[in-house]
C-alpha cells in the first residue's frame, strides 16, 4: 500500500475509533439495561472493525489477496442466494458448474487481466450453460423460473462483485499502481451512503420511500445519504483520476447505483418472505445485506472509469 492507502485507512480508522467511543458512551447510559438499538449499533460498529481490518490486510498482501478476498465474498454472497432459491435434484449440475466453474475462472480471468472475455463470460457462455445442464435431467417443472434464480445469482453474487477487483486491472495515465484507493473509493463512498441514509433517516425521516419493499428507507434518509456520501466522495477525489467536481458526480451515480441495489435486493428478499440474506454479520445480517448496494454500483463505475480516463 502506498501512502494515500495508508492515510485513508487511517482516516477510516479514526472514525471507527470515535463510533466505538460514541457506542460506549451511549450503552453506559444505559446502565447496563438492555436496548435494541443502541445493542444494534454496537454490534454493526464491531462488525465494521472487523471488515476493514480483513479489507486492510488483504490490501496490504496486494492485489493477489484482494482478488482472492473477493472470490471468497461471491461465494459466501452466491451461497446465501442459492439458499433462499429451491432448487431440485436436476439443478444440481448447474448449481456445480456455478460454484466450482464460473466462480474460480472469472476470477481467474481478473487476475490474468482478461478483460475481453471476463466482461462476456458469465453473461454469454455460462448462462447458455446452465439451463443445457439443468434441461439434461430432464425435469420441466417450474424450469424457467429455476434457470432464472442460478442466473440471477451468479449475475449479483459473482458477475457484478467481481468488478470491484477488476478495478485493479485499469491501466489509468498518471494513476499507476493505485488500482487499490479506486477499490477503496468506491467501497468507501457507497457503504457510507448506506450508514447515513440510515442515521438521516432516523434523525429526520417521515416518508417512506419504499414501504412495501424496505419500510426503514424513508425519502429524507435517501436525500441526506446520498447528498452528505457525495460530498465526502469529492472530497477524496485525490485518491482518484477525478477532479472534485468529477468526483462528486461520479459518487452521486454509484450512490443511486447503490439505493437501486438495496431496493432491488429488498424486493427479492420480500419474495423469498426473509428479512436478511443471512446472519454471517453481526447486526449487518448476510453478505449480500452488505454487498446489495456495491453489486449495482460496481459493474458501472468500473466502465465509466475504463472508457473515460484509461
Amino acid at each position: 500500500m502506498n501512502g494515500h492507502t495508508l492515510m485513508l485507512f487511517a482516516g477510516i480508522g479514526l472514525i471507527l475509533v470515535l463510533a466505538s467511543l460514541i457506542g460506549l458512551i451511549l450503552k453506559r447510559r444505559t446502565r447496563g439495561a438492555p436496548n435494541a438499538l443502541i445493542d444494534n449499533l454496537n454490534a454493526r460498529i464491531n462488525a465494521w472493525w472487523v471488515m476493514v481490518v480483513v479489507i486492510g490486510v488483504a490490501f496490504w498482501l496486494g492485489s493477489g489477496a484482494v482478488i482472492l478476498l473477493f472470490y471468497a465474498v461471491s461465494f459466501y454472497a452466491l451461497r446465501e442466494f442459492l439458499t433462499l432459491t429451491p432448487t431440485r435434484r436436476s439443478d444440481y449440475p448447474a448449481l456445480v458448474a456455478a460454484f466450482y466453474l464460473a466462480l474460480p475462472v472469472q476470477y481467474a480471468l481478473i487476475y490474468l487481466d482478461w478483460y475481453g472475455l471476463f466482461s462476456i463470460f458469465i453473461p454469454v457462455y455460462v448462462f447458455l450453460l446452465l439451463p443445457i445442464l439443468a434441461s439434461l435431467g430432464g425435469d420441466s417443472t417450474h424450469f424457467l423460473e429455476r434457470a432464472s434464480k442460478v442466473q440471477w445469482g451468479l449475475m449479483i453474487a459473482v458477475f457484478c462483485v467481481s468488478f470491484v477487483p477488476a478495478l485493479l486491472t485499469l491501466d489509468i495515465p498518471g494513476h499507476e499502481g493505485r488500482g487499490l484507493l479506486l477499490i477503496a473509493y468506491l467501497v468507501i463512498v457507497v457503504q457510507l451512503s448506506d450508514v447515513l441514509q440510515y442515521v438521516c433517516g432516523k434523525l429526520f425521516g417521515k416518508h417512506k420511500i419504499a414501504p412495501n419493499l424496505s419500510p426503514s428507507k424513508t425519502v429524507e434518509g435517501f436525500v441526506g445519504g446520498v447528498l452528505l456520501s457525495s460530498v465526502i466522495g469529492a472530497a477524496l477525489w485525490w485518491a482518484t483520476p477525478f477532479n472534485p467536481w468529477q468526483s462528486f458526480l461520479i459518487a452521486l451515480l454509484i450512490n443511486l447505483l447503490g439505493f437501486a441495489g438495496g431496493i432491488v435486493m429488498s424486493a427479492i428478499k420480500r419474495d423469498r418472505g426473509v428479512k436478511d440474506w443471512g446472519h454471517m454479520i453481526e447486526g449487518h445480517g448476510g453478505m449480500l445485506d452488505r454487498l446489495d448496494s456495491v453489486c449495482f454500483a460496481a459493474p458501472i463505475f468500473f466502465h465509466l472509469v475504463r472508457y473515460g480516463w484509461t
